[in-house]
C-alpha cells in the first residue's frame, strides 16, 4: 500500500484509510464469490440461452462493481478509469435486463404480437374516428394503444442510453487528460457538469421507458416475479447513480473536504458494501432453479418424489376401512451444460446482438437527422433558384414585320425586335 495512496485522502480521513480497505474488500470478496457461485449455477443448468445469457450478463454487474471499487478505493489515481469501466459495464447491463424481458416474452416477434394485440384491446373505433392519435402522447398517457411502437421506443431508450453513456466516460477521460474535467466540481468551466446534465438526461429517458414497458406487460410477466426483478436491478444502478452525485453536492457545499480522493473514496467504500447486499439478493431474484428443470419430453434424469400424502376412509360393505392417498410429481432433471459452450454462446451471441442493435439505433437516429438536412437542402436550394429569377430583368419583346404582297402571296421584307426592360 503506497504511502501516496493513504495521502490522498489528508487529514483525519488518511486514519480511516486502512479500515475501509480492509472493510470494503471483505465485502467485494462476499460479493465475487456469491456472485461466482450464482453464474456457475447458472452455465451449468443452461438450458434456456434465450434468457440466461442476459441473466448472466446482469449478475456480472456485482463483480464488476465491486473489483473495480475496491481498486478504485485502493489506488486512487486510478479512480477515474475504473468509474469509466464501471459506467460501460452498466449501460451494458441495462440492455441485457431489458432483453431479457424480451426473451421471457418469448422473443422480439412474441412480443411485437403480444404489444399489437394489447393495442387491439385498448382501442376503440370511436376514438380512432373522433380524437387524432399522436405516438408522443400516446406513450405518456396510455402506451397500451402503441402496439410495435411501444417496443421500438423501448428499445431505443436502452441502446441511446448504453451509447450515451460509453461516450461520455471516454469523454470524461479525454477530458481529465487535458485538465478540465473536474470531477466533482459543478463549475461551467469543468465539463463534469455538462456530461452529468446529459448521462441523468439519457438514464432518466432509458428508465421512463422500460417503466412503461413493464405496465404494459407485468402481467404476462408474473411467472418470473418481474417486480422483484425490476426493483434489485434499478437499486444497483440508478441509486449507485444518484448516490455518487450526492456525495459530489455534499462535498460541492462543503459538509465534506473536497481535497484529496476523499470523495471516490466514499463512493468506492458504499459500493464494496451494496455489492455484497445485491449479491445475496440476485441469489433469490434471480435463482438457476427454473432451468433445471426441462419438459418431460426432453432427454434427462427423472426424479420423482412424494409430495404429499393423505389419509381417507373408504367404505366396503358398510364397513369404514381406511386408507392412505399419495400425490407423487415427475421432474426430467436437465442433463449437465458445458460450461464452455455456454460461456461461448453468452459472449459471441450476446455480443452479436448487441452490436446488431446499436447499429439500428444509430441509424434510426441518424435517419430523422438526414430528412431534416435534406430539407434544409430543399429550402435553400429553393432560395437560391428564387433569387437567381430576382436577378434576370425582365424584358418585353416587340417585333416589328413588313410584308409585301406579290401574286398574292405575301412575303416578309424586313423583320425587326424591339426589346424593352420592365
Amino acid at each position: 500500500m503506497a504511502f501516496s495512496d493513504i495521502t490522498s485522502y489528508g487529514g483525519v480521513y488518511a486514519n480511516l484509510y486502512t479500515p475501509a480497505i480492509t472493510i470494503g474488500g471483505i465485502f467485494a470478496l462476499i460479493a465475487f464469490v456469491l456472485s461466482l457461485w450464482l453464474i456457475l449455477q447458472h452455465l451449468r443448468s443452461y438450458t434456456n440461452p434465450a434468457e440466461q445469457k442476459w441473466v448472466i450478463g446482469v449478475l456480472l454487474m456485482v463483480p464488476v462493481y465491486a473489483i473495480e471499487s475496491v481498486i478504485s478505493l485502493s489506488t486512487p489515481r486510478l479512480s477515474l478509469v475504473c468509474d469509466i469501466l464501471r459506467n460501460c459495464y452498466e449501460a451494458f447491463a441495462l440492455y441485457s435486463f431489458g432483453s431479457y424481458l424480451a426473451a421471457c416474452l418469448g422473443g422480439e416477434v412474441k412480443v411485437i404480437e403480444f404489444l399489437e394485440n394489447e393495442a387491439k384491446k385498448s382501442l376503440h373505433e370511436k376514438l380512432i374516428e373522433k380524437k387524432e392519435r399522436t405516438v408522443g402522447r400516446d406513450f405518456f398517457c396510455t402506451p397500451s394503444v402503441l402496439g410495435e411502437d411501444l417496443y421500438t421506443i423501448e428499445k431505443f431508450g436502452i441502446v441511446q442510453y448504453m451509447i450515451l453513456k460509453t461516450l461520455c466516460a471516454f469523454l470524461a477521460l479525454i477530458l481529465e487528460i487535458f485538465g478540465v474535467y473536474g470531477d466533482g466540481e459543478f463549475r461551467w468551466y469543468y465539463g463534469y457538469p455538462y456530461l452529468t446534465v446529459v448521462i441523468n438526461f439519457s438514464q432518466m429517458w432509458a428508465l421512463y421507458c422500460l417503466v412503461q414497458f413493464y405496465n404494459v406487460t407485468h402481467h404476462r410477466l408474473q411467472p418470473i416475479k418481474p417486480l422483484a426483478k425490476f426493483i434489485s436491478f434499478k437499486a444497483i444502478v440508478f441509486a449507485t447513480w444518484w448516490q455518487g452525485v450526492g456525495i459530489a453536492l455534499i462535498c460541492y457545499f462543503g459538509v465534506l473536504p473536497k481535497e484529496g480522493k476523499i470523495q471516490n473514496g466514499i463512493q468506492d467504500f458504499l459500493i464494496c458494501v451494496e455489492m455484497a447486499i445485491a449479491a445475496v439478493a440476485h441469489i433469490f431474484v434471480f435463482s438457476p432453479e427454473p432451468y433445471r428443470y426441462v419438459p418431460v419430453s426432453e432427454y434427462g434424469k427423472v426424479t420423482t418424489s412424494m409430495e404429499a400424502k393423505g389419509k381417507v376412509k373408504l367404505e366396503d360393505d358398510g364397513e369404514e376401512k381406511p386408507a392412505i392417498v399419495e400425490q407423487t410429481e415427475t421432474h426430467i432433471e436437465a442433463p449437465g451444460t458445458s460450461i464452455t459452450e455456454s460461456v461461448h454462446d453468452v459472449f459471441i451471441s450476446g455480443g452479436e446482438t448487441v452490436v446488431k442493435d446499436v447499429v439500428l439505433t444509430i441509424s434510426q437516429a441518424i435517419e430523422p437527422v438526414e430528412k431534416g438536412v435534406n430539407k434544409i437542402q430543399e429550402t435553400f436550394h429553393h432560395i437560391t433558384l428564387g433569387s437567381e429569377d430576382e436577378k434576370k430583368p425582365n424584358l418585353e419583346v416587340k417585333e416589328h414585320l413588313k410584308e409585301n404582297v406579290k401574286e398574292g402571296v405575301p412575303q416578309v421584307i424586313t423583320a425587326e425586335k424591339e426589346e424593352k426592360k420592365l
